[in-house]
């Protein structure tokens, strides 16, 4: 039996608007390292194999020289340019894969926390059902708004997830769903659909189901000055 190959792209293009700051967010420090440092950190020290990290225009010389050799990772396999929204940017990431991999683990760069339990646990998922992403059940009752903004349901809260990352997929899978999408995009546009996430990639164009495995609810996205407070008191307990 050959070995299995996994490949971790890690999304750091996104411009961060709601952090209101100059620098972009996956840039901001946590203690005295940048956000994204963490979430490689754990790809580096995991099953993970390779890395594609995917940054902004302009960012590449950047990230090589502050980020990758700085810190001595070894895992990044390739340092590629984003697109315009985040699926362009899934999408170049899963083209510049060019050796050979099974599984993809797609990670916002902007959720340092993510960890080797969450890690293991998706990849022991992906290899059953080919489609997994990372969550945890809803602590608060959700409302489901009609267009004038009156309650139109209450769903049941333990069938709720807040969805995080890692989404790891079947690289054929994930592959096939993300040129469906490329091609489809105008329609898409068109009908007023926004591409949330991966698991959505997969749902739309897809028949394969997607499992839901269980996170943590400090693998949270850096997204306001406030979430960056809450990261360093994470951050704080990590290290007693």
């Amino acid at each position: 039996m050959s070995e299995i190959r996994t490949t971790a792209i890690v999304l750091a293009a996104g411009q961060g608007k709601r952090m209101q700051s100059n620098v972009r967010k996956q840039y901001l420090l946590i203690q005295d390292k940048p956000v994204l440092y963490y979430s490689l950190k754990a790809f580096e020290d995991s099953l993970i194999d390779d890395i594609v990290l995917v940054v902004g225009e302009g960012e590449e010389d950047y990230c090589k020289k502050e980020i990758v050799e700085k810190y001595g990772f070894c895992k990044i396999r390739s340092i590629i340019q984003g697109g315009r929204e985040r699926y362009h940017s899934v999408a170049c990431g899963i083209r510049a894969i060019s050796w050979g991999c099974d599984y993809v683990f797609i990670h916002d760069g902007a959720r340092p926390f993510v960890n080797d339990e969450i890690i293991q646990r998706a990849f022991c998922e992906v290899q059953i059902s080919k489609a997994c992403v990372v969550g945890m059940p809803v602590k608060d009752t959700i409302k489901i708004s009609d267009q004038n903004g009156y309650v139109a349901d209450t769903p049941a809260r333990s069938l709720v997830w807040q969805i995080q990352t890692p989404q790891v997929f079947d690289q054929e899978l994930i592959s096939c769903a993300y040129e469906k999408l490329l091609l489809n995009e105008d329609k898409l546009i068109s009908d007023g659909v926004v591409v949330t996430d991966d698991a959505m990639v997969v749902e739309y164009f897809m028949s394969t189901p997607v499992k839901l495995v269980q996170g943590s609810y400090e693998n949270m996205k850096i997204t306001t000055p406030e979430d960056l407070e809450i990261a360093q008191i994470f951050l704080k307990r990590h290290e007693k």
